[in-house]
């Protein structure tokens, strides 16, 4: 019985998450219920819980973890001052006169937005409040605009400055070193945010053109879904202005965000820094900015963050219970006594996380999933990089996914009553076709995510 308490533990928590309970209190509260448990029946050793406060001040004084804040800061900036309201209408009248232009438009500005803002529910809500009626306005197909309004909201999981990505990879470099040290590697080798950024450039470029493909097709063969735009004004050069206008300084920024980071410039968080007054200045040029708004702006990244950093806190409880009760132990005998080796791992590995990704966000997933996998997949020899992405894109498409995938939900609460929840489901299934492709061929090429890497920082 007390080898399965770790399971036990893991269950608990599960089932304390899917009856709807805070995230942050349901990991530290059931943890402690755990740990007294312990305590009182001799199954834990109280000295774990000692190392409670070294781990917070070990959480608050990351200074990787500060980027979090800046580059929700940011994304809130862009979506609160109107960039990319003025960005896709502007797209949509230079392709509207395409079939399945304004779906091309819609799925390019998303792209940006998800890479600016990092937040799967923001992205598909601001998304869905801007394009949808539009969308709709101009024929297309209900379930093609939602379906395309889901897909391109999830790409923030992926395409870098991601938050998920930050996150993911200050969890794998700690998992990373404690591999190598249980494998008696006294010097071992690290992997950055960075690393994992570069990493997930291939496969996020491959799925936005992926998803662009798509579009084309159906204006090709199916074009009643996807017609041209009717009220697209004459081209002149002040709609060229326009155009550059709302086109090149978020563009610019993002780049220059992502170039910092990858040139070795500045930091993740000093580039997070730039990022924030970039957008800053941005909705000060754009004529969007004042006391209200910064306020407003102020409170909504306090309110994420908090809520991050909460999770933070909870999540090391757990982990410090988990550990304690050998848990540890008991993954890395599972994972090693299983058929297939380290394939057979993976994919078991895969098969939960996608299933945990229908009851929990990447931010519970990564800080109390990852940390118990990952350095038994690690000591397997599985490239740390690959592993991230892998998990990342696993993910987005776990919140794609019918019934109870995220993103649906978030785009369900700004749908028109008229539009059906199976309408939903159906325009989303030929996205989660292209992410299952994408995802097998990075499991069959790994270097799609590793190449750049090695390429660049060796």
């Amino acid at each position: 019985m007390v080898e399965w308490l770790p399971l036990i533990l893991f269950v608990c928590v599960c089932l304390v998450l899917m009856a709807g309970f805070p995230v942050a209190f349901s990991l530290a509260g059931t943890s402690l219920l755990f740990a007294g448990f312990g305590v009182l029946t001799d199954t834990l050793d109280s000295a774990f819980l000692s190392a409670l406060p070294n781990r917070l001040f070990g959480i608050l004084s990351n200074q990787i973890l500060t980027a979090v804040p800046l580059f929700i800061f940011m994304g809130v900036m862009l979506e609160k001052s109107r960039v990319a309201e003025q960005l896709l209408r502007n797209m949509g009248f230079l392709y509207g006169s395409l079939r399945g232009g304004l779906g091309l438009s819609v799925i390019l500005v998303g792209a940006l937005m998800a890479a600016s803002t990092g937040i799967i529910g923001a992205t598909v809500v601001t998304m869905g409040l801007i394009s949808l009626p539009t969308m709709l306005k101009n024929g297309y197909s209900p379930s093609l605009a939602t379906g395309t309004i889901c897909a391109t909201g999830t790409l923030g999981q992926i395409i870098p400055p991601s938050t998920a990505l930050i996150i993911l990879g200050d969890v794998l470099s700690s998992a990373y070193q404690q591999a190598q040290l249980n494998m008696g590697i006294f010097a071992p080798d690290t992997i950055s945010v960075a690393d994992l950024f570069l990493g997930a450039v291939i496969p996020g470029a491959i799925l936005v053109t992926a998803y662009l493909a798509y579009i084309i097709l159906i204006a090709l063969f199916k074009g009643e879904s996807a017609p041209a735009v009717q009220d697209r004004p004459p081209f002149s050069w002040a709609f060229f202005g326009r155009l550059v206008v709302s086109l090149v300084p978020p563009m610019v920024l993002v780049f220059m965000v992502l170039g910092a980071i990858f040139t070795g410039i500045a930091t993740p968080t000093e580039a997070a820094g730039i990022g924030a007054l970039g957008a800053t200045l941005l909705a000060i040029g754009y004529g969007e900015f004042d006391l209200k708004r910064l306020k407003e702006v102020m409170d909504s990244t306090l309110q994420v963050t908090s809520m991050v950093f909460l999770i933070f806190i909870g999540a090391a409880l757990f982990s410090l219970v988990f550990r304690g009760f050998g848990g540890e132990e008991l993954v890395h005998s599972a994972f090693t006594d299983m058929p297939g080796g380290v394939f057979g791992a993976m994919l078991m590995v895969m098969v939960v996380i996608f299933l945990l990704g229908f009851i929990l966000d990447f931010i519970e997933i990564t800080l109390v999933v990852v940390p118990i996998i990952a350095p038994v997949l690690l000591s397997m020899g599985v490239d740390p990089v690959w592993l991230g992405i892998m998990i990342a894109l696993n993910l987005q498409t776990s919140f794609l996914t019918p019934p109870f995938g995220f993103a649906l939900f978030y785009l369900r609460g700004v749908t028109p009553p008229d539009i059906k929840t199976q309408t939903l489901y159906k325009g989303v299934i030929p996205f989660i076709v292209i992410q299952l492709l994408v995802l097998m061929a990075l499991a069959a090429f790994p270097e799609m995510a590793t190449y750049l890497p090695d390429q660049i920082y060796g």
